[in-house]
């Protein structure tokens, strides 16, 4: 019997983690299963990904927990702390959108 190499469905580049191969950040998944999606709902959603990539990211996600949860983390942070042109151009749209995202939190937790 041959031996089978283990394969890698995740990839650190530029200062971010990716699906392997992709342009589809590691972060779009884990959403998605954090949102409760299926594998196969993801692939519907990212149909440029595989089902095996998405198990694979999802298998790499539930490995390296705490790691991945911190840099989701420090990622929102990075990416709330940016100036929002939003916020200046359309702050009607702009508050609507951040109250919208406080509810979907308040329902997902």
């Amino acid at each position: 019997m041959p031996v089978v190499a283990a394969k890698s469905y995740v990839e650190y580049r530029n200062d971010a983690y990716w699906v392997e191969g992709t342009r589809i950040s590691l972060d779009s998944v884990v959403y998605a299963f954090q949102r409760g999606l299926s594998p196969e709902a993801i692939v519907q959603s990212f149909p440029l990904l595989t089902l095996e990539q998405v198990y694979g990211a999802i298998a790499f996600y539930l490995a390296n927990k705490t790691d991945v949860d911190a840099y989701l983390a420090t990622e929102e942070a990075a990416f709330n702390a940016m100036p929002q042109p939003l916020q200046s151009t359309d702050p009607d749209l702009y508050n609507k959108l951040i109250a919208a995202k406080s509810a979907r939190k308040k329902v997902d937790s």
